[in-house]
């Protein structure tokens, strides 16, 4: 049985050669990934995505194509980023609009994946909620605060949405694994093997050597399975794909995914050929309970950024130094005027340790030609942000500093205005797992008949 992986994410640009070669290699189901947590908070908090417009109408015009020269089902996950319902229309009428001007049918299903606060509450008051990972406890105040909780389905409601006679099933948040290991499960092959496959393959080719955006297709055996870059340039090694279990884990032998785990601990990777690995061994091992993990997040204020480049050497020098004085200016100006707990002040020099932050090993800045700081301000309103941001600006720019040798700023900034409102803040408040006695019955589904002929 094969399975084609579409691309990474849709709507950044379908790679469309590998895709070609994909279809023609005859796959028998297509799934796309449309979402994550990786952009941050603010898809799930706010309901707008990170991919739209025309590059999201080109990609959903290709794979809806290539489902119909195949024939295959196409499921797509996580629509719109982040899942939640808003996205979800969003991603559905697109769809819809390009079916009708291509002349394409489908009868689709819509998942969706938003959890309601009562559930969740109800869950959180039987003592039921897990966090998940380091994630403080769950409260009631962080239900109310959260402006959505969505809930990552597993391989179950896109099982349903197929046995119901969908041919197009695109879901609200998702397991990346679901759509790539839902069918394969159904139709009989290992659970384990096609749970694996499905997490190497729903980044494309990012399993390959070197690592790409490009369509890959895992093909499923009696006891085994391949994966492939669609890619003549991207080949699949051992390591390659055996390196892919390091990616977003912390234990890279024991994939967590709803209702069970990924045991790679006896996977073996073979060189079926030169651009394909035959994986054996993987492994799974249902838990006890059958848990989906919720994400919400809420507001926590408005940013505004000022930014600019600093090549003076002696600037450099006493970048850091420069900071906290204009900080403590900042404290000084506002005092009694706005709470300190209204606002966040940082200055990230890059170049000196704006990445890392104090886990920089070489926080120094000695013979850096040119640095580039950039002041952030959270605030509780957008005018607290803009207020402080221009008076932590301000005197960052004309501070004066022990061997200043010029009269005018210390700071060449790139833009005007230099002050840049940067928008709402939001923040993961929901991070927690929730049981579930059918994995179903979170996720409804709603059945349309879409497409029509062709102008």
């Amino acid at each position: 049985m094969k399975i084609l992986s579409a691309t990474g994410q849709l709507g950044y640009g379908i790679p469309e050669e590998a895709l070609r070669r994909g279809v023609a290699a005859g796959p028998d189901v297509i799934g796309a990934d449309m979402g994550s947590i990786d952009p941050g908070p603010y898809c799930l908090g706010s309901g707008e995505m990170v991919v739209g417009g025309e590059a999201l109408r080109r990609d959903i015009r290709l794979v809806l194509e290539a489902a119909k020269e195949t024939g295959a089902p196409l499921l797509m996950g996580s629509a719109g980023t982040a899942g939640r319902s808003e996205q979800l229309d969003a991603v559905a009428e697109v769809i819809e609009s390009v079916a009708r001007e291509r002349g394409l049918r489908f009868r689709m299903a819509l998942i969706r994946a938003d959890i309601p606060r009562r559930t969740v509450r109800a869950a959180l008051r039987a003592g039921a909620i897990l966090p998940s990972g380091p994630a403080p406890p769950l409260t009631e105040a962080d239900l109310d605060q959260a402006t959505a909780i969505v809930a990552q389905m597993g391989v179950e409601p896109f099982q349903r949405a197929i046995g119901m006679g969908a041919d197009l099933v695109v879901a609200g948040r998702a397991c990346d694994t679901s759509m790539f290991a839902a069918v394969p499960i159904m139709r009989g092959y290992d659970r384990g093997l096609a749970m694996h496959m499905a997490k190497l393959i729903e980044c494309a080719s990012a399993c390959a050597d070197p690592g790409g955006r490009d369509a890959s297709m895992g093909v499923m055996g009696d006891g085994w399975f391949t994966v492939e870059s669609m890619a003549p340039r991207l080949r699949c090694t051992p390591v390659s794909v055996a390196a892919h279990a390091l990616y977003e884990t912390s234990n890279p032998f024991r994939l967590e995914e709803p209702g069970g785990i990924i045991d790679l601990t006896d996977s073996r990777y073979e060189q079926a050929d030169e651009r394909r690995v035959r994986v054996t061994g993987s492994v799974w091992r249902p838990t006890g309970r059958y848990y989906v993990k919720l994400e919400g997040a809420r507001l926590a204020g408005h940013r505004c950024i000022a930014m600019g480049g600093i090549r003076d050497p002696r600037m450099i020098a006493a970048a850091e130094h420069v900071a906290e004085e204009a900080r403590a200016v900042v404290t000084r100006t506002f005092a009694g005027a706005i709470d300190p707990a209204d606002y966040t002040l940082q200055f990230r020099i890059y170049g000196k340790d704006a990445v890392l932050g104090a886990a920089e090993p070489e926080p120094i800045l000695a013979g850096v030609r040119e640095i580039f700081v950039l002041i952030d301000v959270v605030g509780r309103t957008e005018a607290i942000a803009k207020t402080v941001c221009g008076v932590a600006k301000q005197y960052y720019l004309h501070l004066r500093y022990p061997g200043i040798l010029c009269t005018s700023g210390n700071v060449a900034h790139p833009f005007s205005p230099d002050v840049l409102p940067a928008g709402k803040v939001y923040e993961f408040n929901v991070h927690h797992l929730m049981p579930v006695d059918d994995p179903c019955a979170p996720f409804p589904i709603e059945m349309r008949e879409i497409g029509g002929t062709a102008r």
